[in-house]
Formats: structure tokens, sequence, C-alpha cells
């Protein structure tokens, strides 16, 4: 969590539950979440589709759990929502034991958009009808996408009334300045590498 800089993350998601959670509720779930989340324990390379992410997040699911922090309780991937003869999945799944909360995840490829905060609440509202438990908490909605543009998102949620956090995540940690400076460009490993082959072609 140090190495991770686990606290420097957490409650920098931009949220809306200030507005649709009571105090302290709204707190602790703020703090629940993160930004951006790291998923460094994949093998996932550019370029992928969001399914591809999803399947690769349920085989590391244990690691995944570490990465979401404390109290998430897997409930399912693709859950299947029947509303009105029609058919809806949720990407992912969760319960919050803390939180007392099911958490509904939807993973985005690429960046933020504003449609997506419409498509959470509704997410929210089917669960909170279907799902939800007289004693629970309200459902919170968590959008995971690659990029955000922080006004962009604050106005997406300004007023939605289902409480939904948007994060970013990277499927790996960006290198320190210091330690990216001193490495070699990969123009200089080209050119070294070239060389290399120059000298082992010489020797025959």
């Amino acid at each position: 969590m140090i190495k991770n800089k686990t606290h420097e993350r957490q409650g920098k998601s931009i949220t809306n539950f200030s507005l649709t959670l009571p105090d302290p509720h709204s707190d602790l779930a703020r703090q629940s979440l993160k930004d951006p989340y790291i998923f460094d324990f994949m093998t996932l390379s550019e370029p992928f589709n969001e399914r591809e992410l999803e399947t690769e997040l349920i085989k590391h699911l244990e690691k995944f759990l570490l990465e979401l922090g404390t109290g998430f309780a897997f409930v399912g991937r693709q859950y299947h929502l029947a509303i009105s003869d029609k058919d809806f999945y949720i990407d992912l799944l969760f319960y919050h034991l803390e939180l007392r909360s099911f958490i509904v995840i939807e993973l985005k490829k690429g960046d933020f958009k504003p449609e997506y905060a419409g498509m959470m609440n509704f997410y929210c509202s089917v669960v909170d009808d279907l799902l939800k438990h007289p004693t629970d908490h309200p459902t919170i909605g968590m959008i995971l996408c690659q990029t955000k543009d922080r006004i962009l998102a604050e106005y997406a949620l300004c007023d939605i009334n289902k409480p939904i956090g948007i994060s970013e995540y990277e499927l790996t940690r960006a290198l320190p300045e210091n330690l990216r400076s001193s490495l070699p460009s990969i123009e200089e490993l080209e050119a070294e590498l070239s060389g290399i082959h120059l000298e082992d072609s010489g020797d025959e």
C-alpha cells in the first residue's frame, strides 16, 4: 500500500456523494474510492477492449480486490438485469461490507463521456429497486475510465440523484521523473542493439 501510494489516491475520485449521501456516510464512501486505480498486476497491453479488461481483472480477482481496498466483496460479472423485456448487464457488481451498499462498476476504454453518468444512474436505480435490502444504504456507482476531464465529469454528476464516483485506471504506474530520466531512450537502445549486431556480423 505504501509502495503504490494508496494514501495519496484515496478520496481523490470525482463524486457527488456530498449531495446524494448523508454525513458521515458520504465521507466514508468518498474515502473508499481511489483515483487512479493501478492495475499493474495484469499483462494487458494496447490495443484492448473493455471486455478483455474485465476478463483480466476477474482472472486476477484477489489482486483486484486488494487494489479496490478493504470491504469489497465480489458479487458477479456481467450481472444480468431484466427490465421491461429488455436485458442489461452490469460489468462488475460488488457489495461493500463497511458501507453496507452495493457497488456497481462500469469499465470504460478511453476518455470519460457524460452519457456514462446517465447509464450508471439507471443501473443504480435498478439495483436499489431489485437487489437492495431495506437495511442497506443506497447503491454506489463507480465509473472507471482511462482518462477524464475534471470539469466535464463534475458537470455530468451535478444533477444526478444517485451516488456516483468517477476514477481513472492505469495499467502500469508511471516511473518517477528522476528514474525515467536516467533510463536510455528507445533510440539509444536501438542504436546499441544495432552496434552489437554489426559486431557479431564482423566476427563471422
